[in-house]
């Protein structure tokens, strides 16, 4: 029997874990989402993004704990979604070419759901007025607005946010859902400096908010905030505001450094073994840039508690090399815990995942939407 513990992180077993191999701690993902809900004071001021873990199991278990609204960014997220039982679909990813009359044919294929999407630009605006005309439904839309982040979304304080929102009102397929604000810039370390930022931001969605109202348009409610910012939208009182993380019900160490006032924990890790050590300083392992994310940058894309000074030495697609003084009590085979810096590529990465209660392997979850099609 090979027994692994590596600080909160115990498995009484890992002989049949294949390697590299993505394992869920079920219990830290149920902590997880129970601070997301704590943070929130009410589970349905929640709409997580699905984006993290793509697991149905996942949505499942957000939903025994009342979080029945969600984000995504695929198709085949929403997909996964909907059969998980999720009636209140968001595609927060602007729909163009393509992706478009998909839209339509996953309102078509789940009636039932709540299924709206975001918009930026006139054009696949008017495309999916079209379709939707064409297929005679309706089909609700948020306006994506820009607070600094620069990737997607209108100006929020331009007078085009205005125009496009005056078009979701007059096109006869649409129906206006309001705004959705992803603040992705704000990662600031000191909370202070954070607040100050979610504030503007905040303040001038209100503002924007404001003047729709003013004009007599219907702005039902404000998706807004990530992981690092939503507690902070959290605190204010506002009944239009779904709060929006994403990464929390994993976390990583990404997370972990950069928003260090959160009380969120890892619950995804990678089980890598020892394939060769061939100097008395270098460990050879198998978690090689296929298994975990590598848009962190080198050195930095795995956490070894066991190991915290090892240096990445070598990361290319079958292996990463560490040195360190400890690889003498290593040998191949032995296994090793990695804490991904960047939880949700690298779930992508894998097709199953082991679930670890009690320290048991007790199931494997299926990383469902890890592509970007199923059916539709």
């Amino acid at each position: 029997m090979n027994v692994l513990q590596s600080g909160p992180y115990h498995i009484e077993d890992t002989s049949h874990i294949l390697s590299p191999g993505l394992v869920i701690f079920a219990d830290i993902v149920e902590q997880n989402i129970l601070e997301m809900v704590r943070i929130a004071k009410d589970a349905g001021r929640l709409r997580p993004h699905c984006k993290t873990h793509k697991m149905s199991e996942v949505v499942k278990l957000q939903l025994q704990h009342g979080i029945a609204k969600h984000k995504c960014a695929t198709f085949a997220e929403a997909e996964m979604l909907a059969d998980a039982g999720i009636e209140d679909i968001m595609l927060a990813y602007n729909p163009v070419g393509p992706h478009v009359p998909r839209c339509v044919q996953f309102a078509q294929e789940y009636p039932k759901v709540h299924f709206s999407v975001t918009a930026d630009h006139e054009k696949p605006l008017t495309e999916l007025n079209d379709s939707c005309v064409a297929a005679q439904i309706k089909m609700e839309v948020l306006l994506d607005v820009d607070t600094g982040l620069h990737r997607t979304g209108t100006p929020i304080t331009s007078k085009e946010a205005l125009r496009l929102y005056e078009l979701l009102v007059d096109l006869p397929g649409i129906v206006p859902g309001g705004l959705h604000l992803y603040d992705g810039q704000n990662h600031q370390v000191d909370l202070v400096d954070r607040k100050a930022a979610v504030d503007v931001a905040y303040g001038d969605a209100c503002n924007l908010a404001k003047q729709l109202d003013q004009h007599g348009w219907p702005v039902p409610r404000l998706v807004v905030g990530g992981t690092g910012s939503f507690p902070i939208f959290a605190d204010f009182d506002d009944d239009r505001l779904e709060l929006s993380p994403g990464t929390s019900v994993f976390h990583d160490t990404g997370y972990k450094s950069n928003f260090p006032d959160l009380d969120f924990n890892p619950a995804s890790v990678l089980i890598t073994r020892v394939v060769s050590r061939c100097h008395d300083d270098r460990l050879t392992l198998d978690a090689g840039n296929k298994s975990v994310a590598s848009d962190p940058p080198f050195g930095t894309r795995l956490f070894f508690p066991d190991l915290p000074d090892a240096e990445h030495i070598i990361h290319n697609e079958e292996h990463l090399v560490l040195k360190t003084d400890q690889a003498v009590n290593y040998q191949p085979g032995d296994v090793l815990l990695g804490i991904p810096r960047h939880a949700c590529p690298t779930s992508a990465l894998h097709r199953t995942a082991d679930v670890v209660r009690g320290g048991k392997v007790v199931e494997q979850w299926t990383v469902t939407a890890r592509d970007r099609k199923i059916n539709i």
